[in-house]
């Protein structure tokens, strides 16, 4: 699916390009405007196109694992919102990846392309947890669909 983001003008580094730790940030909206607030941090405005956050236990939050960011061309800074496709890429049994293209909203040209791999973890446990099978249905419901990618 596709969320807009938008870009602020403390985004843009010297070079009149959004920053690379901007560009994180960014992830990370695209991420909760598509799939939820996690769980237990803070209250949910807009419902999110495809709840995969929002409905897990009290006990449990979700964590990113790892960010993987690749730059294929500058994203110049502009007064709208940068256009980011989301969807979900992998499901493994403790982990699943969100995949992101940001494209210029423009001339529509691919920027960057970036992948995060988060996981549940158990706050009174204190250790990661396995994806339930029905939550691990929901994800692949949305692996591959052409609509998410």
């Amino acid at each position: 699916m596709t969320v807009e983001v938008p870009m602020r003008w403390a985004d843009m580094d010297a070079y009149g390009h959004i920053n690379n730790v901007n560009l994180v940030r960014m992830m990370e909206e695209a991420r909760i405007a598509a799939f939820g607030v996690p769980g237990g941090t803070g209250r949910p405005g807009a419902e999110p196109a495809v709840d995969l956050f929002t409905s897990v236990p009290a006990d449990t939050q979700t964590l990113v694992v790892e960010h993987r960011v690749r730059y294929v061309r500058p994203l110049d800074y502009r007064n709208v919102p940068a256009p980011i496709d989301v969807w979900v890429s992998a499901v493994k049994a403790a982990s699943f990846d969100l995949s992101y293209t940001f494209r210029d909203p423009v001339d529509g040209h691919e920027c960057v392309r970036a992948t995060t791999t988060l996981a549940f973890y158990s706050t009174a446990a204190e250790r990661l947890l396995r994806i339930p099978a029905e939550r691990r249905a929901a994800l692949r419901e949305f692996l591959g669909d052409p609509l998410f990618s």
